[in-house]
């Protein structure tokens, strides 16, 4: 009874609908397939990352040199961010929330071990954009984290890395995504 109602409804509407528009049918336009699609835009917080705010900021502006289908933004004052970045005592790490959504702490241990700052935070940001460990790995690879050793200061993502990415946000290389995984990533 119900489905016998809710169709003779949607007719109804169909009906009103080719009414209106003079008997023509009026579709949406589909989107070209050469037509960019518009990054999605996430913002970042690093009033709490300390000495390591321009680390942060060269990092986000890596991966949108890097990547079309997402760019990072620093958040505007009062604006709640996407990704917060912290600075701390420990070991750098990201705490993904869901994809583009996160905190980020930029570890002062692996600094003082003598690790690359833009290395550090160009990575703990690809693992907000959907990306894991990738150990051990060379210094190619950005998501090689700290097994490409300290003499490693290779900020920027490969082109796996940068496909992963477009295909987490939909970009023109989008491939199969990943699901991002709830918890600690730890490098």
């Amino acid at each position: 009874m119900h489905v016998r109602t809710l169709t003779g409804g949607l007719v109804a509407a169909c009906l009103v609908t080719l009414s209106l528009t003079g008997g023509q049918a009026v579709a949406a336009v589909p989107r070209t397939v050469d037509a960019p699609l518009a990054a999605r835009v996430l913002t970042y917080d690093a009033a709490g990352s300390a000495e390591f705010r321009s680390a942060v900021d060269r990092g986000a502006a890596i991966w949108n040199e890097s990547v079309d289908a997402v760019e990072l933004r620093p958040a505007a004052a009062g604006q709640r961010a996407n990704i917060r970045v912290l600075a701390d005592n420990g070991w750098p790490r990201a705490l993904p929330t869901t994809l583009g959504n996160g905190t980020v702490y930029i570890g002062r241990q692996a600094v003082d071990q003598g690790y690359n700052t833009i290395r550090i935070s160009a990575h703990e940001l690809g693992h907000i954009l959907g990306l894991p460990d990738r150990k051990p790995g060379p210094c190619s690879s950005l998501m090689s984290g700290s097994t490409a050793g300290i003499a490693c200061t290779n900020p920027y993502p490969n082109t796996a890395e940068k496909a992963e990415v477009e295909g987490n946000f939909g970009g023109a290389l989008a491939g199969r995504a990943p699901a991002v995984r709830a918890g600690v990533i730890v490098d």
